[in-house]
């Protein structure tokens, strides 16, 4: 018997969720190590009383935060939004909250009917790193040319072969990704990269921000970036940046979905 036969039921639920002390948003084959959907797939199954699988739009790596991560399951029975928010959240861990819950039809898939994912990496800049801060942002010691940066981050837009920004092991069949928004811009002491693109290959954001933070600290020049792509070398590019300060903060569906679902950028930022 298939899934949907067994479990007729669709429901998507919006997440947020503090990375620094998940292995990621994946599930492992180590259970000791500690992930996002064995969390919340743990607390799920006590609630709908029976086993349940999780989709969700965007894996996250180990260290990265979400403020808008959407995910799907199939179920027995609709519990209802107030079970499956308060009496979920009652199961999990402190920085794992589900913000909203609605039933969709079978049509829905939370990473296929994605029309775009938004991150936000954030940059905090001061000679002393904030103890309040610690693991939700990136610290830098010294001022970045966040002008240079913006620049230089205009060459990413489009459709392009993204090659020199994607992990060694990714295992997506292409590097090919539509970038159609990118900014740079500073709000006091920090500075914030916003990237929109119609999906992203793994540890791609951290790696263009490691590019761009060495065009900000003067290392390199604005045209770089455009360098890079034309290299489609990963050997060439920069230190994957770390992942503090990368949160996945949208994700587009088409309207005809109706999900609750809006820009959250994070709370730092306010």
């Amino acid at each position: 018997m298939s899934e949907s036969n067994k479990y007729p039921v669709r429901i998507a639920l919006g997440l947020e969720y503090d990375g620094s002390r998940f292995s990621g948003w994946q599930r492992q084959r180590d259970p000791d190590l500690p992930t996002v959907q064995a969390n919340l797939e743990s607390a799920l199954s006590q609630i709908a009383d029976h086993p349940v699988q999780l989709v969700c739009a965007g894996r996250t790596d180990s260290g990265v935060h979400a403020t808008c991560q959407v995910v799907h399951f199939n179920c027995a029975i609709d519990r209802g939004e107030k079970a499956w928010t308060q009496g979920t959240n009652s199961l999990l861990p402190p920085t794992v909250r589900v913000t909203w819950a609605v039933p969709v039809d079978e049509t829905f898939h939370a990473r296929f009917s994605a029309e775009a994912r938004r991150y936000q990496y954030v940059i905090f800049t001061r000679r002393t790193a904030s103890a309040l801060l610690a693991g939700k942002v990136t610290h830098i010691r010294t001022a970045l040319d966040f002008e240079a940066m913006h620049e230089a981050a205009q060459s990413l837009l489009g459709e392009q072969d993204f090659s020199s920004f994607r992990a060694a092991g990714c295992q997506s069949n292409s590097p090919n990704r539509n970038v159609s928004a990118v900014s740079v811009t500073r709000r006091g002491q920090f500075i914030i990269l916003d990237i929109v693109a119609n999906a992203f290959l793994q540890h791609m954001v951290r790696n263009i921000a490691g590019a761009l933070l060495e065009i900000g600290r003067g290392d390199r020049h604005a045209g770089w970036i455009a360098e890079l792509l034309a290299a489609k070398d990963r050997t060439q590019g920069a230190v994957t940046a770390p992942p503090d300060g990368l949160y996945l903060v949208h994700v587009q569906y088409p309207a005809a979905f109706k999900l609750p679902i809006t820009l959250s950028s994070p709370p730092i930022l306010g």
